[in-house]
């Protein structure tokens, strides 16, 4: 399925950029883009907006009413103690270990979700397309399968050099 690939190198920044842009315009499907620094145009081009700041908001209102569940029934159902006098469901004192248990509980539930949605496992191998892309060469990947005649539309976009890809090659 994900066997043919074109790559596209290109030299500088502003080239990699436009040719993003003109890519998605003409309706061609990026398959992935490699960069040495941020370029946060390009992916935002490519991926559109991150839906994970949602489901963070989500997690810690999940977070908080389960960490406030079960800090009540500890407290006052299961473990209730009559400490000279004073209520058991004393809400001021949960507020402090609500905050810390969510902050946790959001950061390593996010962790999970942005794992699993970008397919990092523990264990799995990595795949390098081309390992310039961490020195100073931007690349763009398409699927040779879906996109007629990619190689002339790189080297159209500015690719200085453009390389047929397969896992066979690994």
């Amino acid at each position: 399925m994900r066997n043919n690939r074109i790559v596209g190198v290109f030299v500088d920044e502003e080239t990699f950029d436009k040719a993003v842009r003109d890519l998605r315009s003409s309706l061609i499907e990026i398959e992935d883009i490699y960069a040495p620094i941020p370029v946060h145009k390009a992916v935002r081009d490519i991926a559109g907006s991150s839906k994970l700041p949602v489901l963070a908001y989500i997690l810690g209102v999940l977070s908080i009413a389960s960490v406030l569940a079960f800090l009540y029934y500890t407290a006052v159902i299961d473990w209730p103690l009559n400490i000279g006098g004073k209520p058991s469901n004393a809400f001021p004192s949960f507020i402090i270990v609500t905050l810390v248990l969510t902050i946790f509980l959001v950061t390593v539930l996010s962790l999970f979700a942005f794992s699993i949605s970008s397919r990092l496992y523990p264990g799995q191998k990595a795949e390098v397309i081309d390992e310039r892309a961490l020195d100073d060469k931007f690349i763009i990947v398409l699927n040779a399968d879906k996109v007629a005649d990619a190689e002339k539309k790189l080297r159209d976009k500015g690719a200085e050099e453009v390389i047929l890809y397969n896992r066979k090659n690994e």
